[in-house]
């Protein structure tokens, strides 16, 4: 492995820190955008209990910020549910504005990797070439079949490398890009959801509310006992 990275000369080091870094925002990303941590299930049912039990306050709003990007989206409604439905909207998506962008974190780097990578590797291919037929013009027993061949090899070999490199990042990207996305729309439903039910536009079905915070306690009571 060692002697493929010489071969390729000076473009592979920054070709291996491409690799790095799209390694390190791939695995970043994925922990990051998991849809349990973005948008939990059932936390909007869960709001609307605390609603109908009288518990919002600033404490329960405070928490609501911390617990997750959703739960910031509906923290900025709730905040200003009183003052009608055109500025709740707005502080809304004042607040999805500042989770998308924080979603969106390091994914323009990714492309920017995935689109780098196979020039670097080219750039590397063309310069190793013109090191060999500019060494083969100079040299006057002619040019060797078998040296040739062996250097156009070693010069592919930062092609390789860089494509290598591009294609897992091009399609993590995409995949990030599109989960981003699905997580987007999820959070503008709750977020609807929520303008709606406190505007008395929609009847919440307070079974499924019920459910989820009677499913919430006992998780909570077995972490007390361990």
């Amino acid at each position: 492995m060692w002697e493929l990275v010489k071969s390729g000369g000076w473009v592979m080091l920054p070709i291996i820190l491409c690799s790095i870094a799209a390694a390190g925002i791939v695995i970043e990303r994925l922990w990051t955008l998991r849809p349990s941590r973005v948008a939990p299930a059932n936390l909007l049912a869960q709001v609307w209990q605390w609603l109908k039990d009288k518990k919002l306050n600033n404490q329960s709003l405070k928490e609501l910020r911390a617990h997750s990007p959703l739960g910031q989206v509906l923290a900025a409604g709730l905040a200003n549910s009183k003052h009608g439905r055109e500025v709740m909207k707005e502080c809304i998506e004042e607040a999805a504005a500042r989770v998308i962008h924080e979603l969106e974190r390091y994914l323009n780097a990714l492309g920017t990797i995935a689109g780098v990578a196979p020039l670097l590797g080219l750039l590397g291919t063309v310069l190793a070439m013109i090191d060999i037929f500019g060494a083969f013009m100079g040299s006057t027993s002619g040019a060797n079949t078998q040296m040739l061949a062996g250097g156009i090899a070693k010069a592919l070999i930062t092609t390789a490398a860089g494509l290598i490199v591009a294609i897992p990042a091009l399609f993590f990207h995409r995949f990030l890009t599109r989960r981003v996305d699905e997580l987007v729309v999820g959070m503008e439903q709750e977020a609807i959801k929520l303008v709606e039910m406190l505007q008395g536009d929609r009847e919440v079905d307070l079974v499924d509310a019920q459910a989820a915070a009677s499913a919430a306690r006992p998780s909570r009571k077995e972490g007390r006992k361990a």
